[in-house]
């Protein structure tokens, strides 16, 4: 009988270990599948990932302050901002010498315009003194302390050097101080003036007006997707159109068409009085307010509840209820104890999204919300498009990333994310 066992290990074809064939041609699949999916990869990287770390860093970004004014911040540093004194001659001589250098780059100005985030009149103070230093010898026409003072009152106010001081550091936490009405200071974290004192409740009215057109959604979306999902699939179908079909229409013309239905001399107001439910002179106030934001947006939000309701409710197989119903159960146990709990999964997903985009959303509340009725995502865009403060911008972004962060989390321990599906 002939020993037909091999010493040493497998070989390949082409002579090669086994285990280091295998090997290499697991590696090249892995590198032909990094390669197909390099362009989403890099799409992802550039369009998502970049500008979110983009906005992270500029919301804690502060070197404007040190680059405009170098020579100015290491006086600062020798200055007592608790002592009530003027900064000494020679803190206004490096001031002096770099604002020379600021004007002739045209950066006077951006550091006047971050400065007056903090203090009103800043702005105005820098770009007014500019064209007065210009003029000024930083080696021949000294001392310059009553000079700058008599170009500008603001060079002989403390609370001037105090704010430069507060805010020349190149890494800040100013922003998100600002973005929880509090402000940086001298002495430390102090509240904002009570008449500045927005955001906060900003972000309260935003969340929990998010929560309540969630729950618009659920109550509305249930029975659509239920009759949706047991309807015969002709009608099912036909129904489904008229869902989507808002999906057709612009969104900013939705908007508008609840902005003319909801206002006083509106259809609703209209019909109301017609049909003398409601006084002429005593027309319902829907628009401009809470009430018309959570109106407009759980009609835009709906189709995006009702579509994971329905794509989960028609998994459900019909055979549940029928076998319950044939064991003597009545049609409110058979639908709260078969059919509900199967569709919880649904109502997660849309919960889920629908949330994620009503917390986001600042075209609608804009349009019908008036200045009871918007969100935080509003004053994200004021101060993008209109302020120019990108940093308190990026600060009040990264909150409430962080909290819908944090609500997702929460959600998961409660209810487990493995339990939301799609169908």
């Amino acid at each position: 009988m002939t020993d037909a066992t091999q010493s040493g290990p497998m070989l390949a074809a082409d002579g090669t270990p086994l285990k280091k064939s295998l090997a290499r041609s697991l590696r090249r699949r892995k590198l032909r599948a990094l390669a197909l999916i390099a362009p989403l990869l890099l799409f992802v990287l550039l369009s998502f990932v970049i500008p979110i770390v983009s906005m992270l860093f500029r919301s804690v970004e502060n070197g404007i302050v040190a680059e405009t004014l170098p020579l100015t911040v290491v006086e600062l540093k020798n200055w007592d901002a608790e002592s009530g004194e003027l900064p000494d001659e020679a803190l206004y001589a490096a001031f002096t010498k770099d604002m020379v250098v600021a004007i002739d780059e045209k950066t006077h100005t951006r550091l006047g315009s971050r400065l007056n985030y903090e203090q009103t009149g800043m702005s105005s103070m820098f770009r007014r003194s500019g064209r007065q230093i210009k003029k000024l010898d930083p080696e021949t026409d000294g001392p310059f302390k009553d000079k700058l003072i008599d170009i500008h009152d603001g060079w002989g106010d403390i609370e001037t050097w105090r704010t430069i001081k507060t805010h020349a550091v190149p890494i800040t936490n100013g922003y998100f101080l600002n973005a929880i009405d509090m402000r940086r200071t001298p002495e430390g974290a102090q509240a904002q003036p009570e008449d500045k004192q927005i955001l906060i409740k900003l972000f309260g009215r935003t969340l929990m007006m998010s929560l309540i057109i969630t729950a618009s959604c659920i109550l509305l979306a249930y029975p659509v997707s239920y009759l949706l999902a047991t309807l015969p699939m002709r009608v099912s179908n036909l129904l489904m159109i008229l869902v989507l079909l808002p999906f057709w229409t612009s969104l900013l013309v939705r908007t508008s068409a609840w902005k003319v239905m909801l206002q006083q001399q509106g259809v609703i107001n209209e019909t109301l009085v017609w049909l003398g439910l409601v006084a002429d002179d005593a027309r319902l106030v829907i628009i401009n307010n809470q009430f018309g934001t959570i109106i407009a947006m759980t009609h835009i939000l709906l189709p995006f509840m009702i579509l994971p309701m329905y794509s989960v409710m028609q998994t459900i197989p019909p055979s549940y209820t029928r076998a319950a119903k044939s064991m003597g159960a009545t049609n409110w146990t058979t639908f709260w104890r078969i059919y509900f709990p199967q569709s919880i999964p649904g109502i997660g997903a849309g919960s889920i999204l629908v949330f994620i985009l009503a917390i986001g959303y600042y075209i609608t509340p804009e349009i019908v919300g008036g200045t009871k009725g918007v969100f935080i995502s509003n004053r994200i865009a004021y101060h993008i498009s209109s302020s120019l403060n990108w940093g308190l911008a990026a600060a009040l972004g990264t909150i409430l990333l962080a909290v819908v962060l944090l609500l997702y989390w929460c959600y998961d321990k409660i209810v487990g994310i493995d339990n939301v599906k799609l169908g």
